[in-house]
């Protein structure tokens, strides 16, 4: 679930430069959009919506896994067969969700799609499956097995009924296509927010920054932090509503696509950096590796910092964010 642990804090302001915000919700790709456009006059931002709504649309068409006439279906569909022909833009998608998967070592794994969902999170599961059950349950799921040509922009899935599915990816990718359109359109500030892989520019009409307060999941009321963001993306990755609990452990909905395993160990992951997409990624990967790998692997990368809550509510960030300074 990537539903954002922060509460977003908006000042509805007109400045002096005439700056005026609109926002406007939408469902998109499935979940819920929440775009904000800082523009100069009403009808460029209402405008500058429209164009974003647009574009997230195109790019739902083009690699949504659960509509039958897009070239992923075709993918899914030709799985142990042969390769599909795909767009550069799809097959950009894959190589980097496929490197992805080799620096998290399968923490993240788009052919997750293809698992046998035996775990249930409504309350209905009174025992844990067996070993053999979970080891089945992804016996199709591996990105050792997806086969990217580029001299042909083709993917192969190796083993029939393989899936691949950019759902962990796709949000996070549109919301950064649509900074990068607007901001080449001339539209200095904005957010794209698509359920909770949110890409933001520019500061609000004050001059102030745009700004996400942080809460614990398990004081849900609570804000204890407020961190400003400019130009950056943030995303969250929980498990704090979906989660069942056996001989004192608490699974997670989050399932290891390399075990079948649920994650347990981390309440919340939240990832700030440059891109949605690769914060995504990072977000949901280190709910699967847990708290000493997670913040190991995101070492490796400078311009992308953390806040990891643990099962038991305690609160950690990554060394290059001084969460101590933003605290209420």
């Amino acid at each position: 679930m990537k539903r954002l642990l922060v509460l977003f804090i908006l000042l509805c302001s007109v400045s002096a430069n005439a700056q005026v915000l609109r926002k406007r919700a939408v469902k998109l790709m499935g979940s819920r959009f929440d775009i904000t456009i800082v523009a100069g006059d009403s009808l460029s931002a209402e405008n500058s919506i429209d164009a974003v709504i647009a574009e997230v649309t195109r790019i739902e068409n083009l690699i949504s896994d659960w509509k039958d006439d897009t070239q992923v279906a075709e993918v899914n569909r030709k799985a142990g067969i042969a390769p599909v022909k795909v767009d550069p833009e799809v097959f950009a998608l894959a190589e980097r969700a496929l490197c992805l998967s080799k620096i998290t070592k399968g923490g993240f794994d788009i052919s997750f799609a293809a698992m046998d969902r035996i775990w249930k999170f409504d309350g209905s599961m009174t025992e844990m499956p067996g070993p053999e059950a979970i080891k089945k349950s992804v016996e199709k799921v591996g990105y050792k097995n997806i086969v990217l040509n580029r001299k042909n922009s083709t993917i192969f899935l190796k083993k029939k009924g393989m899936k691949i599915g950019f759902g962990a990816l796709g949000e996070g990718y549109a919301a950064d296509r649509c900074r990068d359109m607007m901001l080449a359109r001339g539209i200095k500030a904005g957010i794209v927010n698509g359920s909770g892989d949110m890409s933001t520019w520019g500061k609000q009409p004050d001059g102030s920054n745009w700004t996400v307060g942080i809460t614990n999941p398990l004081q849900k009321n609570t804000l204890f932090a407020i961190i400003p963001l400019q130009q950056s993306a943030v995303v969250t990755s929980g498990s704090y509503e979906k989660f069942v609990m056996f001989n004192g452990t608490r699974y997670s909905h989050i399932i290891n696509p390399a075990t079948g395993y649920p994650a347990s160990g981390l309440t919340s992951v939240t990832v700030f950096g440059p891109s949605a997409e690769k914060a995504n990624g990072f977000s949901t990967s280190m709910m699967v590796l847990g708290k000493e790998a997670g913040l190991k692997l995101l070492k490796k990368y400078p311009e992308y910092s953390c806040i990891l809550i643990t099962d038991n509510g305690e609160v950690i960030s990554s060394p290059n964010l001084a969460i101590e300074e933003y605290r209420l």
